[in-house]
């Protein structure tokens, strides 16, 4: 029959196709962080031949011999252009036992850690000692075996070009248990009680009639159309966007999809997105009728209309807008809405006071009383002060914005408006906030040379006073790859406080604490952070160049923002 088919399609393509790539089995591209909190996405690894995955598992039988194997076969094929990996299928998320367990075996191979198990379950692991060999160009599973001759044999012929004559391999290992498939199987997730909420919380907010996203997720309809590629970006971690590390740090906005949802939305989706007779939900999910997030403003700052071109670079824009208040007033948030949010990828602003000529610093940290009007950053969500804290915008106040606008083919006119809240006149809040970044400027910014898909650069600040740290925001530019902030102690502890494992340009967020943590004094702030300037990075405006510093996107920066409140309020 396999000949047949052969011939078959021979006859219609002019290709005789080997009986093991008609055998591969299509899985689709995903995403996952290995046991030291780094992302890997098989798409990046497009130009190898193939990915090497070994199932492991810290207590399997199979490990003692296929890890040593592995680690073999890996020295003598990596140099060929195969990616060494192990899969950790057991959900278990223990990162620092595997990582003791990988450096007992004294091996450095990354292990992916699927701690909701759906990638295992898409490649269909059944056993531990299994090695797959994955095609990162068709997202197919080639060969699938034990670590040892049918292994070097497939490796052989796949870095030689050749098909791989033997596909898959009998192979004795412990099981892998899959509880929430399980499960699933015995009750489906229901749409309407399990599936739309997950949708209304985590998507709907941007899918929607109006909304920032393409395409609206308002029905079953809907959800059910688009289910493909709702499986898609959450095996690829694409979405909810702006996702950080789920092992490090507690944050109210860390953009991940928890795990139970995760298993809940994809096994529903493979047993074909059904719906049952109730209402719909998103169907029944109202929105608020302003597009100010609390409520119409007490004041709103116009930005003058700004002509966007249809084509060319742009350098950037700066305006001076006068604040007409007749008062001081305390601010306690505010928001900023882009008149055309298709040309406008930016803003940075500095506040002007009564009778000076020049602002203060554009990241902050000069004047504790300075309010903090919010700029617009992709992905940013409006900002609320916390309870009795804020900043006095003045009576005569001017704002100097820095505007960066990208053409795209259509002439346009950007009008954005910044909203803002006060706390009621007679009310004075008694907290300021303050803050800092751990910056890399062009005195000492080393260019980011040609080629180089992990180029790290690192800059750190001090907090001098005890003080409740609030959130961390990245910002790099197409090139940023990842960045991490540790802290380290007076007393020479670190604590790692966020990994930003797949820093995404277009969604820059300002990443917030659930509960404000604790910062001794003399406390460093250290931001660790790399650059992919290599073919494999899509975003890459051109890899053969050195990059220096700059302010347009093709050039690059390195910010690690933290904002933070002094304990001592009167020591400011």
């Amino acid at each position: 029959m396999n000949f047949l088919r052969q011939i078959v399609l021979f006859l219609i393509t002019g290709v005789l196709i080997s009986p093991a790539l008609l055998a591969a089995e299509r899985v689709g591209d995903f995403s996952l962080l290995d046991h030291n909190g780094y992302f890997h996405s098989m798409s990046w690894y497009s130009d190898v031949p193939v990915i090497a995955l070994l199932v492991q598992g810290n207590d399997s039988s199979t490990d003692p011999q296929a890890v040593p194997e592995f680690e073999r076969l890996k020295q003598r094929y990596s140099p060929l252009g195969i990616e060494f990996f192990m899969i950790n299928p057991m959900g278990l998320k223990d990162r620092d036992v595997v990582g003791d367990h990988m450096s007992a075996f004294g091996t450095d191979i990354p292990v992916l850690m699927d701690d909701a198990q759906l990638i295992s379950e898409a490649l269909d692991i059944t056993v531990t000692g299994e090695v797959l060999l994955y095609d990162p160009r068709t997202f197919s599973v080639v060969f699938r075996g034990p670590a040892g001759t049918e292994l070097e044999n497939a490796l052989a012929a796949v870095s030689a070009g050749r098909a791989v004559d033997l596909a898959r391999v009998a192979v004795s290992g412990d099981p892998v248990v899959y509880p929430a498939r399980l499960a699933h199987q015995a009750e489906l997730p229901s749409y309407e009680k399990d599936i739309a909420p997950i949708i209304a919380e985590n998507c709907a907010g941007c899918h929607r009639e109006s909304g920032i996203a393409p395409f609206a997720l308002d029905s079953h309809t809907m959800v059910r159309g688009w289910s493909p590629m709702i499986r898609e970006v959450v095996m690829t971690k694409r979405m909810p966007p702006g996702q950080i590390d789920p092992h490090v740090g507690d944050f109210s906005n860390s953009m991940v999809l928890p795990d139970l949802q995760a298993q809940q939305l994809l096994h529903w989706i493979a047993a074909g997105a059904p719906k049952n007779s109730l209402p719909d939900p998103l169907i029944e999910l109202e929105w608020p009728e302003t597009r100010w997030a609390f409520g119409e403003p007490d004041y709103i700052i116009k930005i003058p209309p700004q002509e966007v071109p249809a084509t060319g670079v742009l350098d950037y824009y700066n305006v001076v807008v006068p604040i007409e208040l007749e008062t001081d007033r305390w601010v306690r948030a505010s928001q900023y809405i882009p008149g055309d949010r298709t040309v406008l990828h930016h803003t940075l602003h500095s506040i002007i006071p009564p009778g000076a000529e020049r602002g203060g610093s554009l990241l902050g940290g000069d004047d504790p009383d300075r309010p903090d009007i919010a700029p617009y950053i992709p992905g940013q969500a409006p900002r609320m002060e916390p309870p009795d804290t804020g900043g006095l915008l003045k009576a005569g106040t001017r704002i100097a914005m820095q505007l960066h606008y990208t053409t795209t083919g259509r002439a346009t006119v950007d009008e954005s408006e910044i909203g803002v809240w006060f706390y009621p006149q007679d009310e004075v809040p008694s907290q300021r906030m303050s803050g800092a970044c751990a910056c890399v400027f062009t005195p000492t910014w080393t260019e980011i040379p040609p080629h180089d898909p992990d180029f790290e650069m690192s800059a750190s600040i001090t907090i001098a006073d005890d003080a409740e740290l609030f959130s961390l925001t990245p910002h790099m530019h197409f090139r940023g790859k990842r960045m991490r902030f540790t802290a380290t102690y007076p007393d020479g502890k670190t604590e790692e406080l966020i990994n930003i494992a797949n820093y995404n340009y277009n969604w820059q967020l300002a990443y917030t604490l659930r509960q404000p943590k604790f910062m001794p004094a003399g406390t460093v702030i250290t931001a660790v952070g790399a650059f992919d300037n290599s073919a494999r990075n899509k975003s890459n405006p051109d890899p053969d160049r050195s990059v220096p510093w700059g302010l347009q996107s093709w050039d690059e920066m390195f910010f690690g923002a933290a904002d933070w409140k002094v304990l001592n309020q009167e020591a400011q």
